[in-house]
This record gives structure tokens, sequence and C-alpha cells, in this order.
């Protein structure tokens, strides 16, 4: 292998000694001191690295926009706003109003970011976001404007308190065809790449005036096994991306359970009604299918600490003037929600003949594997049989596994509403689109809790739980702290000098 001749001296002697070592042992050596470079991987596709626009909401086009293309604002382990491409902000009329300030900033081919730049790249972004969840945060934008050539301003018809929380999305990453403004460039090593950060910190330079050593990141996107065998191998310091599928290899791999870090994120991770059809647009079909499972087996199929199953679409009050709507049924006996159940369904087969098959799209991974067992178990409890499909095929019922992006019943309703192509309540969407034209956050949030009551009752998402996402942290890594947002920005990540 061929190590490019521009790296700084001490990051080429760590790699030229990775690269002398055989398999999973290239990076360790590099990992083994805590000078050196941080090992990350990441479950995924290297095509999620090279694209990641194309591949969202994939971890590793995620993570790969987080480090080379900021927004304006970004979000911390913690949860919290930062700036990024903008230095400094102010709110203005009554929150409708937000101004940035851009730090000094350079595109790859070394021209200077403007706020012309921005503004257009950023109001492309804004539409393009706004057909996918046209009711959200991002509904009421009037415009994206350059002030000065290092101010823009984002103007909006209403305030939208959670507006900062949008743009600090990694698909609100500002992008040119050339790449993004950091906080790292990167290159190709291998099958992996090097991330370098492009402004060292005072005081952080070799002699040659390069980035120390160890703030260098080698990325590297693969299969979940892999990344967790190279992480009990220490050929990778960290892994990131891990999910409810990959949690049953960790046990087996002998993975020590001190390294494995839990996000406490909130979000979906349920079943969206997507199939057409005289069986699923029945009313008691649909209800009948979310009252068959027995969600109190999953922590038992997938023990983690912490982690809460959920009939409900909306977790919390999070901004609804009271709780979200439970299911009528959810303080029923498990018994007589199928008793009830098995009785809609035979009635659709006395008027209809047998029910077709349920196609279930999950993602691959053990434990899809586990949860579609237990579905195709309690759906065959009330006479319905189930067969699982890929998640890019055609399938009555889809897997939702998402970190909710800002804190609002908006996300959550947006995501699995009709835009989305989910079996939706028109009148739950007359709703959503009557609260983006209201004139007071009362009125719009009184329509949007009147839009979540029609969905949940309408059974076109089934909830199972919260979102699960992990990561594997070697204890040479400070810095990691478990995420709301499951996000871990690299350049928070420090070697430890013990």
């Amino acid at each position: 292998m061929t190590l490019p001749a521009s790296l700084p001296r001490p990051i080429l002697t760590c790699l030229a000694a990775g690269a002398a070592a055989a398999g999973a042992a290239m990076l360790g050596s590099c990992s083994e001191k805590a000078s050196g470079p941080v090992a990350v991987s990441v479950i995924g596709t290297p095509a999620e690295l090279a694209k990641p626009l194309n591949h969202l909401p994939a971890p590793a086009a995620k993570l790969m926009l987080e480090a080379t293309a900021q927004g304006l604002v970004a979000f911390d382990a913690s949860g919290d706003i930062l700036p990024a491409l903008a230095q400094r902000w102010i709110v203005e009329d009554d929150g409708r109003s937000y101004i940035f300030r851009l730090r000094r900033a350079l595109w790859a081919n070394g021209d200077k970011v403007t706020a012309s730049d921005v503004a257009r790249l950023l109001t492309a972004r804004i539409d393009a976001l706004r057909r996918l969840d046209p009711e959200g945060p991002l509904d009421v934008v009037e415009a994206v404007v350059p002030m000065t050539g290092e101010v823009i301003e984002i103007r909006l018809g209403a305030p939208r308190p959670f507006l900062l929380q949008m743009l600090a999305q990694p698909q609100m990453a500002i992008l040119s065809r050339d790449g993004g403004t950091g906080p790292y460039r990167s290159k190709r090593w291998g099958k992996a790449l090097l991330l370098t950060p492009i402004e060292p910190e005072s005081g952080d330079e070799d002699e040659e005036g390069a980035p120390a050593p160890w703030r260098t990141r080698i990325l590297q996107a693969e299969r979940a096994a892999m990344a967790v065998i190279r992480f009990r191998q220490g050929a990778a310091d960290m892994v990131l991306g891990g999910r409810f599928t990959d949690l049953p290899l960790l046990v087996p791999a002998g993975v020590d359970r001190d390294a494995v870090r839990v996000d406490p994120v909130q979000g979906l991770m349920g079943l969206a009604v997507t199939g057409k059809g005289k069986l699923l647009d029945d009313d008691d079909v649909r209800l009948a299918i979310n009252m068959a499972i027995d969600r109190s087996q999953l922590p038992k199929l997938f023990p983690l600490g912490g982690w809460a199953v959920t009939e409900q679409i909306v977790p919390a009050q999070i901004d609804l003037p009271a709780p979200p709507a439970r299911p009528a049924w959810a303080g029923m006996p498990l018994e007589e929600r199928r008793t009830r159940a098995r009785a809609a369904v035979a009635r659709w087969r006395g008027e209809n003949g047998d029910p077709p098959v349920l196609k279930i799209a999950l993602p691959k991974g053990p434990g899809a594997t586990t949860l579609f067992a237990l579905l195709r178990h309690d759906l065959g409890l009330i006479g319905l049989a189930a067969e699982r499909v890929e998640l890019k095929d055609e399938a009555d019922l889809r897997l939702v596994d998402e970190v909710a992006a800002y804190d609002s019943a908006l996300w959550y309703l947006g995501r699995i509403g009709c835009a989305r192509k989910v079996h939706c309540s028109a009148q739950a969407d007359a709703q959503l689109q009557a609260a983006s034209l209201a004139t007071s956050t009362a009125e719009r949030m009184a329509r949007v809790a009147q839009a979540e009551a029609l969905m949940q009752a309408h059974n076109g998402y089934i909830a199972l739980g919260a979102p699960v996402r992990w990561s594997l942290v070697a204890r040479r890594l400070t810095g990691f702290t478990p995420s709301p947002r499951a996000r871990h920005p690299l350049n928070h990540l420090f070697p430890s000098p013990n």
C-alpha cells in the first residue's frame, strides 16, 4: 500500500507501521499509542461515506457529513447547539428572523465561503427537506438572504422554536461539489479514510506545522460483525452506529460490558403501514395488528438498561398542550386484545376470503431476525401470516427506526404522515396543514394535538419502543458522552495520556 507523502511525519510513521501488519491489526498499531490517530469504525458501507447525502439517514452518512460538511450550527454530544459555520447568531422580530455571522472558512478548492454561497446552498437544502416534511419546522421559511459577505438572514413567516435544532442536523450540511468546510478534510487510505482537521488549534501543531497526530481520525465503514471483531482485537478505538439489529453480536464476541455505551435517545421505532389493498385499508385490521403484538417481550429479547417500549406515537408531552393520546386498548390484558384482534381478522376472512400474507420490511442483522420471529408469532395468533422482505422491496409494514431530529410532536407526526407515503388519516393531515397556517403558538399546538390523536387512532403506525443506539469506546479515549441525539462529533474525542 502506498502512503500519501503529504501526511505529517508522525502520522506517516504510525500508519507505515500499521501497513506492515496484516488484516485487522493494520490500524491497531496506531491505536496502541496514546499520541497516535484515533481509529473509528462506523457500521455501514463505503458508499455511505463516499456519497452521504444519497444515503441519509444511515449512521455512516450522518457521521461523514458531520465530520466534513458542517452546517450553520451543530450538536455537541450532550445535544446542545454549538457554533459551526456560523460563529454567532441573533434572533429578532419575535422569533421570525435568525441572523448568522459566518466564520472565515474556505472551500476545498481554496475559495472563500461567502454568504451568497451559503444562502444558495441552504435554500436548496431547505426546499428538498420541505418536500419530505411539509409541516415541519422549515415550513414557514420565507427566504434565506445574504445581507453582507459574511452575514445571512433566515426569514420566517411565523416563529419556530426548534429551527436551530433542525439546522444542526447532518442533512443541513453546507456542501459544494468539491465538499464541505470541515471540521475535517478527508483523504482515502486503503479501505479507510484519513480525516485531518482543517484548522489546527493554537499550540497543537507538530514541528512541520501540521496537526498533532492524535487529532487525525482514521474512519472506516464496515459490517457490524467486522467492526465488533476489530474493536475486540484492539484494531479500532471506537465503533459508532450500533442499532438493535446488531445488539446480539456483542455477547458472543466477548466485548467488555464497560465498553458499551448506550445513547438515551427518543424517536420512532415501529412499523409504518405502507401496503395498499382491502386488508390494510380496513380500520379494524390495522387496529388488530397493533393490539396483537406483545411489546413486553422486547426488553427480554433486547436486554438494554433503560430501554422502554411504547404503544404511543409521541412518547411524551414535549410541546403538546396535554399528554399524548394513549390507545383505547392500552390498559387491556394481552389475551383480551388478541381475542378482539382475532375476531376482526375472522370477520374480514368471512367477507373476503383468506387474507394475503403480510410482507414486513426489516433491515439485515440478527436483531431484526429476532424481531421478525416475534412479529410472525404474534400475528399468527390472530390469523395473519407474515413474511420478511428487504427494506428496498414492496412491503405492507416497513420498519421506521429514527432518532427525533428536534423536540416537537411535529417531528413524530411528520415522519409518518401522508407525505411519507404511510397509510394516513386525511383528517389528521388537514389538521397538520391548518397548524402550519396558525397565527399563534397556542392555536398551532392545539391543531397538532388534534392531529396526533387522529393519527394514533388511525393505526397507520404501530409503535414498538424508543430507538436503540449504542457505541463501543476503548478506554484510551476520553470526551465520549452518551448523547440524546446519537451524535458523537469526532473532533470532541481525545486519547487519554495514560
